[in-house]
């Protein structure tokens, strides 16, 4: 019988087999390398972008706060002048409120009244006077009241007395000063 020793052609498929093996190793390897170094450079390309878009919006923030900043200098700047704008509106009211208090006072005062003392306290009038009748005091506080700056005219005190063989009437009166809404401008 012939034999034949078939050792050294396994041995050499066993080579062969062992080089493709490491050849596929090599190649799967490369390929994961080449894939993660991929990977990496896509992440690092992700992350520049968005330090890109943190700079940016970084930037535009400094630039709104700038703008928020100039915008409540406008705001406190626009209270400020409403503020001076309301103390001129009530100056313009206490000007002319008393100029128009004594008109309707003169218009309103009968020919035998006189008032002798006036005196304003936080919106309400004091009035002191003499006339030569009742019915002079009764048609003056008609006429008060009448009066769209006088309200809620009230006799608080009548006297009556007698001077060189005339009787006078002694008065006091208390009344509520009102702006009338035609005078308020705006």
């Amino acid at each position: 019988m012939i034999r034949i020793n078939l050792l050294p052609v396994k041995a050499a498929q066993k080579k062969e087999q062992l080089r493709n093996q490491l050849v596929v190793i090599a190649i799967a390897f490369i390929v994961v390398v080449a894939g993660c170094v991929l990977m990496q450079m896509s992440i690092q390309s992700d992350i520049n972008r968005v330090k890109a878009e943190i700079t940016k919006n970084k930037a535009e923030i400094r630039s709104l706060q700038k703008k928020i900043g100039e915008v409540n200098k406008f705001k406190a700047l626009q209270e400020e002048l409403k503020n001076k704008l309301a103390v001129l509106d009530s100056l313009k009211k206490a000007k002319s409120g008393p100029v128009h208090l004594m008109d309707d006072l003169i218009s309103a005062l009968p020919e035998n009244l006189w008032v002798t003392d006036l005196k304003e306290k936080s919106s309400k009038i004091t009035l002191k006077g003499v006339g030569l009748s009742e019915d002079d005091v009764a048609d003056f506080m008609t006429n008060l009241d009448a009066s769209r700056y006088y309200r809620n005219v009230r006799l608080k005190v009548t006297k009556q007395k007698t001077s060189g063989g005339l009787r006078f009437q002694h008065f006091e009166l208390l009344c509520e000063i009102e702006q009338p809404s035609s005078d308020v401008k705006k």
